[in-house]
């Protein structure tokens, strides 16, 4: 019953656990962009982001994992796929959009290109969240639900017992 409590406790409410998505994902992603440009002295710029990406979406569901959303421990190998995943079609959604952008305007500007592709990054950090949040990570608390339910099922309950008993018996001064 105190590992449940203690689960419970750790699973943060949703405006904390995104506030938190989004210093955790942020922060991760401020660090990548400087890590993919020290890398691209070396290697070609494709694969250095190619290996960045890797390993920042690594970092990121660990992190996720054990602030984020109170998971209490390590992202299993099952949670790191389905985040790669997540992260996968968020980059989707990224590439999509500046494609229609230039589909539809021929020369679009930079502030035009930027937002575009913020407000995409935006849309896909927000599914993300809620795929994170409701999939990838839910099932601790789930499990911390079904123990409780496991728990209130086996506890012992205390029932009332009817009987009829005259007023005197109660108070004899009636």
């Amino acid at each position: 019953m105190e590992s449940a409590q203690r689960q419970q406790s750790a699973a943060p409410g949703a405006f904390s656990a995104f506030a938190r998505f989004v210093l955790c994902g942020g922060g991760v992603g401020v660090v990548s962009s400087f890590a993919v440009a020290a890398l691209a002295s070396w290697v070609p710029w494709a694969l250095a982001n190619a290996l960045i990406t890797v390993v920042s979406t690594l970092l990121a569901t660990e992190l996720h994992a054990r602030f984020t959303f109170g998971a209490g421990g390590r992202a299993t190998g099952r949670q790191h796929a389905q985040s790669a995943g997540s992260a996968a079609a968020a980059y989707a959604v990224t590439c999509l959009a500046m494609l229609a952008l230039q589909q539809l305007v021929a020369a679009p500007g930079a502030v035009l290109e930027q937002v575009v592709y913020l407000s995409a990054s935006a849309l896909a950090g927000v599914a993300r969240f809620a795929v994170l949040r409701l999939v990838v990570f839910a099932r601790n608390r789930s499990r911390s639900a079904a123990e409780a339910a496991a728990t209130a099922r086996t506890a012992p309950t205390v029932r009332p017992v009817h009987t009829t008993v005259a007023p005197a018996a109660l108070c004899p001064a009636a």
